[in-house]
């Protein structure tokens, strides 16, 4: 298993740690409700130097992300991010993905850790336009500050003002380090996301100025278990539950990301085959009143029928209520549908809502 830069600080702290991705990370330091509601009020800090930073270089730079991914990554400008897919032919999702125009001739495309390798093997397999494609993964480590008090605290420490649009980044000095930062998360908050290089030495003076900058704000760490609870009262996907080789980014609520009207792209005409033939299921949010705890795999059910599936479920810790994501059969895919979560045999009353389920 390999370590973060951070991983003795983790240790330090008393961080309940456990193997994800090829990585020894961690999931909790006091309490996941605890570290949720510190992002929600006030702010965070996640070590996600796990994830997956890949460069594309070259003349044709623009021409093969166009080519892998499902967004329309010609609407970029140099210091804008761009969430996108990538899919096979088949329409099945490879991995959710940011992507930076660094230039033009430049991009980076930030991946799932689990599926890194994965991923840089199918863009290598799809190189067409002779691009270089380099995995700088282990070079650089990723710390997520986050929470309505992120640019306070940031701002402190770094060589520029933080008046940065959402999913826009430049590159910057934070605590004398340079490093790309951009406003970016998973969490549904003002946040920020600081890729630098270094040795462990550096990223402990990182870190240890950011929670020097965020004492007044009672600035806290925050684990994987947080991440998840997190990023599902939002609503976001993530790869291995919500999404993966199964699923297309149509079924998924996806659709706005994927632009069936640019030039071709992997797997536009099995898409444009299924919006033509119309979906057979879509995920969509669910949340009970009941006490209930939904979880990843557990049957949905109508009048004693199983019409779905569960990909991820919770207890909202800003709700107080059971929320999930799960696919249903199209035909009961309409907001205010009752949909029982089959929990242990028995069925639990839930409704199809909007999201995000947590409202900013």
């Amino acid at each position: 298993m390999e370590k973060t830069k951070f991983y003795s600080i983790h240790e330090k702290l008393g961080a309940k740690i456990v193997d994800f991705a090829g990585f020894k990370m961690p999931v909790l330091y006091s309490s996941i409700i605890a570290e949720h509601k510190a992002v929600r009020t006030s702010v965070g800090v996640f070590d996600v130097s796990h994830m997956g930073e890949i460069f594309i270089r070259g003349d044709k730079t623009l021409d093969f992300v166009q080519h892998i991914t499902v967004n329309d990554a010609s609407l970029l400008n140099d210091g804008q991010v761009q969430y996108s897919a990538m899919c096979y032919a088949d329409g099945g999702i490879v991995d959710d993905l940011l992507v930076y125009r660094i230039s033009e001739k430049e991009f980076m495309l930030v991946v799932n850790a689990s599926n890194k390798d994965k991923d840089f093997a199918w863009m290598k397999e799809n190189n067409i336009f002779n691009v270089e494609i380099t995995d700088e993964s282990d070079q650089y480590s990723l710390l997520a500050v986050q929470g309505p008090n992120s640019k306070q605290v940031i701002e402190k420490i770094c060589d520029k003002p933080l008046d940065i649009e959402y999913y826009h980044f430049f590159k910057a000095e934070v605590a004398g380090i340079d490093m790309i930062l951009s406003r970016t998360g998973y969490t549904g908050e003002l946040g920020f996301e600081l890729y630098f290089k270094g040795d462990e030495p550096i990223a402990e003076r990182v870190w240890n100025a950011i929670f020097e900058s965020g004492k007044d704000y009672n600035i806290q760490p925050v684990g994987l278990g947080a991440r998840d609870s997190l990023r599902l009262e939002m609503g976001f996907c993530l790869y291995g539950n919500d999404i993966d080789k199964t699923t297309n980014p149509l079924e998924a609520g996806l659709g706005w990301i994927t632009k069936l009207k640019k030039p071709s792209f992997i797997a536009k005409d099995v898409l444009l085959k299924v919006k033509e033939e119309g979906l057979k299921r879509k995920l969509v949010p669910l949340s009970s009143e009941e006490k209930s705890f939904p979880r990843h795999g557990y049957d949905l059910s109508v009048d004693g029928k199983k019409i779905g599936q569960i990909t991820s479920g919770t207890v909202s810790p800003i709700l107080d209520k059971a929320i999930a994501l799960g696919y249903v059969d199209i035909e009961h895919v309409k907001e205010g549908n009752q949909i029982n979560f089959v929990i242990r045999g028995k069925e639990i009353p839930a409704v199809i809502t909007k999201l995000p389920f947590v409202k900013n």
